[in-house]
């Protein structure tokens, strides 16, 4: 059956009676209430809420691991249990299925029981698209594991739509970085996406009428780069804005032109507005915050305000709470933690 991974037992890591602690946000931040700490240790993201708001799932590398597994997390007690299998590397869980029964992630596990190796740096910051990565749906009453992708190359990145049912992915099936639609089952696949440049992250808007991804539009020596990136498995992120589509694919637009790296969107629970992670205004800044925009591009917003790394952000489905991922507050300078807080509009 599923491992229980207590927090008190992993060297370096806080115990269960740590936490979760409590901070105040800075005063700046008008959208947050007292801030909840989940995690401290180690590297702690992409936490998605269920369906019901009782759960979280999460990637991280916390020991004994060397690279990110997939935990779900109890909001309320900080308790962690490990639902992947230990090996490879794993991103993007998301609940699935109509009653959360399912969680749907990307793992690397077939292709090797050991972590992949890390990207080749010396071409810059670049992001690794392990061919290796193919999209699971784990029964989280049976323990039994169905591969649901087998298209050469990599195929990550997937939520669900909010019934549950729909898988949106990012793939490179067709040569290039595109956005596709399956069902829980994997049948049925769908692209749609087409413009050369990378299309990722992918996430439905809260009626599933619409999707919010990142994306980008490289043209001339820019778009020759990213081809030759993309052929070594590589893709880099350094200028990503955010689009929105139809469920369907249809009426693609670029909500943001920032020019710097904008990733993660979410919409915010009234469908009107998005929040997003950026380094925005400095493209060569490691400072991320959170902002919020309109989805026609109008009322650019600073949420965060925090120096260091805040994205990853995701409303709670009655919309009062937001978790996202933090360097704040963290017993060592530089991870990555998970937070939770009242959202105030």
């Amino acid at each position: 059956m599923i491992l229980i991974v207590l927090l008190s037992m992993v060297a370096g890591l806080a115990t269960a009676a740590d936490l979760p602690r409590t901070h105040a946000p800075d005063p700046r931040e008008v959208h947050f209430g007292e801030l909840r700490m989940l995690t401290d240790g180690a590297e702690n993201a992409e936490a998605y809420w269920s369906r019901d708001g009782q759960r979280l799932v999460l990637q991280s590398n916390r020991p004994p691991y060397a690279c990110d597994q997939i935990y779900v997390l109890d909001p309320e007690t900080a308790d962690m249990e490990l639902v992947s299998t230990g090996l490879g590397r794993t991103t993007c869980a998301y609940f699935a299925g109509p009653d959360d029964r399912y969680v749907v992630y990307a793992s690397t596990h077939l292709g090797g029981d050991d972590c992949p190796p890390p990207p080749d740096r010396s071409q810059g910051y670049v992001w690794p698209l392990y061919a290796s990565y193919d999209v699971f749906r784990l029964d989280t009453r049976t323990d039994e594991l169905v591969r649901l992708t087998d298209a050469p190359g990599y195929d990550a990145e997937a939520t669900l739509s909010p019934d549950g049912r729909t898988i949106v992915f990012t793939s490179v099936r067709d040569g290039d970085l595109d956005i596709y639609t399956m069902d829980l089952d994997g049948e049925n696949v769908r692209r749609l996406t087409d413009t050369p440049g990378y299309d990722g992250g992918p996430f439905y808007s809260p009626d599933g009428s619409m999707i919010v991804y990142r994306a980008s539009r490289p043209e001339g020596d820019r778009l020759a780069e990213y081809e030759a990136l993309l052929d070594e498995g590589l893709v880099r992120p350094g200028r990503l804005e955010v689009f929105v589509m139809n469920a369907d694919g249809s009426g693609q637009r670029q909500v943001t032109d920032l020019g710097c790296a904008s990733f993660a969107p979410f919409f915010h629970p009234s469908g009107e507005k998005i929040l997003f992670s950026t380094n925005y205004p400095d493209p060569r800044s490691r400072e991320f915050d959170l902002w919020m925009v309109h989805v026609d591009g109008t009322g650019l917003e600073r949420v965060t305000f925090t120096e260091g790394f805040d994205g990853f952000p995701m409303f709670s489905p009655d919309g009062t709470r937001l978790v996202f991922g933090s360097n704040r507050h963290n017993s060592v300078p530089g991870e990555t933690n998970v937070f939770v807080t009242e959202w105030r509009d």
